[in-house]
């Protein structure tokens, strides 16, 4: 890079330029109340739901029609297959039945009801978008592009989850959105996933976990197993009284199995109607900012990815997520060392025949990390720090890197003054990304007027963009409550960057 010592007319003059290459687009994706899903909803205090389930099964069968009928007549045109949810919701307590009751249809979907709430999963917020090629280009005409977009939804309680925007980008650039249904739904969580033995015990040995108890369950089990045959397992392992077993490493065990999991939406759903919602425990509190790319295999195959932060409550965690089609998710624990924090984004394809990641493992610095294996990162470099003003409290990408025949562009974003985060790039070198050949040195994006209101107030962030007829495309979040999109020519900026 060519480092200079700008005077203030010179400074201004740059500063405008960069701002004047980008277009910010009148489409605002706003957030939309009326968009909810069934959750169950069973008391805290346990001892209630065995009186909740008495009081309905005191009724008589005519009470206990007319009373689902009202509930169906309320809510049938707002969920897809409710009927379904409600026998779902059923299954979840009835553990606490009477022995040898024998209930109706109705009954069982009128307590399944008592036991189900609605949650509005946009209600408090819908930000920081990631957009990717949509698999299926049919429908698309000459220079139009279908895409997909993955947002974050933030409902009551400050849950998050991903939902999705769908639409063409036509051949000048402008993206237009399909009509969204106010149809959304869960995906089922397959009961009995498959693992695979040899990839399952390094993550163990990760989590040092590996020992004579962990030794004994997994030889047990074929090279692919079942969550079933994991639990019969263990509890062939628990009969045999002379072991003495190890109860915490069990407990990991556990926690490591239903960490990695399996979703699949129904078939006749539309991609905008599917909502990636938490499911295990060390997501509780919600699945944030998913940064997707099309990762391509050497042998041209493709795959999508996300990196998303799992929280608790308490603590984070990252995780990946995979598909081909937007209907069937594997989720997956990342492991290693240099897994920590947020803001992590997969190159979308091998560099020199390692995965490629960025990541903020300290929260403040841009890294860069290699790995011969997808799931396990236990090295990282800084390859950037803080040094504008604009920056100068933390920096981070804004989704995966875009490849150009220049090198990888990368946005970034930076955290400044008052905390306000802004939008750059930078260029890192197509054969050795660890190296930064060319910067902004201003920020692309910052929050103006009209941004810079909202749950937490100026901020503008992006979780990945794409390029379409060589021009960026670039969704962003405007201060975590709506997004916005923002065009710039590909040459524009690179031809910029390398002026700074």
């Amino acid at each position: 890079m060519r480092e200079f010592t700008p005077n203030k007319n010179t400074f201004m003059n740059k500063s405008n330029r960069i701002r004047s290459l980008i277009t910010r687009k009148s489409i605002k994706i706003d957030r939309n109340n009326s968009r909810v899903i069934t959750r169950v909803h069973i008391p805290g205090d346990l001892s209630r739901v065995s009186k909740i389930i008495s009081r309905v099964i005191s009724l008589s069968e005519s009470k206990a029609e007319k009373l689902l009928k009202n509930v169906m007549d309320n809510f049938y045109d707002r969920h897809k297959n409710i009927e379904q949810q409600l026998f779902n919701h059923f299954d979840k307590v009835k553990e606490y039945l009477p022995e040898n009751i024998i209930l109706s249809d109705a009954k069982k979907e009128l307590i399944g009801a008592y036991f189900t709430m609605e949650y509005s999963i946009e209600s408090a917020a819908l930000f920081n978008p990631s957009i990717v090629m949509h698999p299926d280009q049919n429908g698309a005409q000459n220079g139009e592009l279908r895409f997909i977009m993955s947002l974050r939804a933030t409902g009551e309680g400050h849950i998050s989850s991903i939902v999705f925007r769908t639409g063409i980008i036509k051949k000048d650039g402008i993206p237009l959105f399909n009509d969204v249904s106010e149809f959304v739904g869960t995906p089922r969580v397959l009961n009995d996933p498959t693992y695979d033995k040899h990839l399952f015990s390094l993550k163990l040995m990760d989590m040092n976990s590996w020992d004579d108890t962990s030794s004994r369950i997994i030889e047990r089990l074929q090279d692919n197993f079942t969550f079933g045959e994991l639990k019969a397992s263990i509890n062939v392992l628990y009969q045999d009284i002379g072991f003495a077993h190890n109860d915490q490493t069990i407990k990991n065990i556990n926690w490591l199995a239903n960490s990695n999991y399996q979703i699949e939406f129904d078939e006749d759903s539309k991609i905008f109607e599917r909502v990636v919602f938490p499911v295990s425990d060390n997501e509780s509190r919600g699945i944030e900012d998913a940064r997707f790319v099309r990762f391509f295999y050497e042998n041209g195959e493709s795959m999508y990815y996300a990196t998303y932060t799992a929280y608790n409550g308490e603590k984070i965690l990252p995780h990946l997520l995979e598909t081909k089609d937007f209907l069937n998710f594997n989720i997956i624990t990342l492991n290693g060392k240099a897994v920590q924090n947020k803001g992590m984004a997969l190159f979308p394809r091998k560099i020199k025949g390692k995965y490629a990641m960025l990541s903020r493992l300290d929260g403040e610095n841009n890294y860069i990390m290699f790995s011969e294996h997808l799931h396990f990162w236990n090295e990282a470099k800084i390859i950037q720090k803080p040094t504008m003003p604009w920056e100068f409290v933390q920096i981070g990408n804004c989704g995966s890197p875009i490849e150009t025949s220049e090198g990888w562009l990368v946005l970034t974003h930076g955290v400044g003054a008052m905390r306000q985060y802004s939008i750059s790039a930078v260029l890192l070198d197509l054969e050795d990304p660890s190296k930064v050949i060319a910067r902004l040195k201003e920020p692309l994006i910052s929050p103006n007027e009209k941004e810079r209101e909202g749950y937490v107030p100026n901020v503008v962030y992006s979780c990945g963009s794409l390029i379409h007829n060589n021009k960026l495309i670039i969704p962003y979040a405007m201060s975590d409550i709506s997004s916005g999109i923002v065009t710039v020519r590909v040459k524009d900026l690179i031809d910029c960057m390398k002026t700074c």
